[in-house]
């Protein structure tokens, strides 16, 4: 079975895309990996640090790993938008495949300080673990907002150089129009979210480096074929995932409206957040 890093390198080698999608309990880790068995795609799972907390860090790692030793399965665990150096160290101590510390609220030479930091403890740790680093802004929440966050702030391929250059982070996630969360209208299907295909170019180009995109969930379909085109290599989606457990909840609670067993209830979670990562990642292979 092929590590991260060689997995990486295919999907830039086949311009498609690794789809990395969160978790906060079981329900959403049964359904992403049904989905990715049923197409015989690799997948990664992610967990913010929020989601950690209430996963648990070591049982998060715990889980992915007995799926892929069991299954001989190339699924990979990133520890998604860690921001302190403590939570750092413990993400690589647990066995995580990737890192990624996100200073992207600093200014543009604390966030590298800061970052530098943080590849020095991984290495010191595992040099087998990737690390990710994130420049631009794009907001900070995963839920259904009134409106764009405040301050987005797009990265250049300037920017980028240097930042990869003065790290030596493994993989970059750029803002190139991406937004974590979606808008009422986003939500309901009104508007969609818009990515900057000329940029991503430049700023792969410039850089050489594994692409990601955060803040997924919402964006245009076309923008997400040539996003990948353009140099993308991981797609990151979440909210869709949440608003897929929570529809299929409500689901389960109105179809059983007596029943208090969580395996009864939830299955509608689960088929409605499979039918998002089915539909996700048969996308960001459709380049190939």
């Amino acid at each position: 079975m092929k590590t991260l890093r060689e997995t990486l390198k295919d999907a830039g080698e086949r311009k498609v895309a690794i789809g990395h999608f969160n978790i906060s309990d079981l329900a959403a880790l049964k359904a992403i990996f049904e989905a990715a068995r049923e197409l015989n795609l690799p997948v990664m799972i992610g967990v913010s640090e929020g989601e950690r907390e209430f996963v648990g860090v070591r049982q998060a790692a715990a889980l992915v790993k007995s799926l892929r030793g069991e299954y001989d399965y190339p699924i990979f665990l990133n520890a998604d938008h860690t921001h302190s150096l403590e939570k750092i160290r413990e993400a690589a101590e647990a066995g995580f495949d990737e890192i990624l510390f996100d200073g992207s609220k600093l200014s543009l030479e604390e966030n590298i300080q800061q970052t530098k930091e943080a590849v020095k403890i991984i290495r010191s740790i595992d040099k087998n673990i990737l690390i990710e680093g994130e420049i631009g802004y794009i907001g900070s929440s995963s839920e259904v907002m009134k409106e764009k966050p405040e301050g987005i702030e797009l990265t250049t391929a300037e920017e980028a150089v240097r930042f990869i250059k003065e790290t030596g982070v493994d993989v970059l996630a750029p803002a190139v129009g991406n937004m974590h969360g979606l808008t009422e209208d986003m939500a309901k299907g009104l508007s969609q979210k818009r990515l900057d295909i000329e940029r991503i170019g430049k700023i792969k180009e410039a850089t050489l480096t594994p692409l990601t995109l955060h803040g997924g969930s919402g964006t245009n379909d076309d923008d997400f074929v040539a996003a990948i085109k353009a140099g993308i290599n991981i797609v990151h989606i979440n909210t869709e995932i949440r608003v897929a457990w929570r529809r299929g909840l409500e689901k389960g609670l109105k179809d059983m409206p007596n029943e208090v067993a969580p395996y009864k209830i939830l299955p509608p979670a689960v088929e409605e957040i499979k039918q998002v990562v089915l539909s996700r990642m048969k996308l960001f292979n459709s380049s190939n």
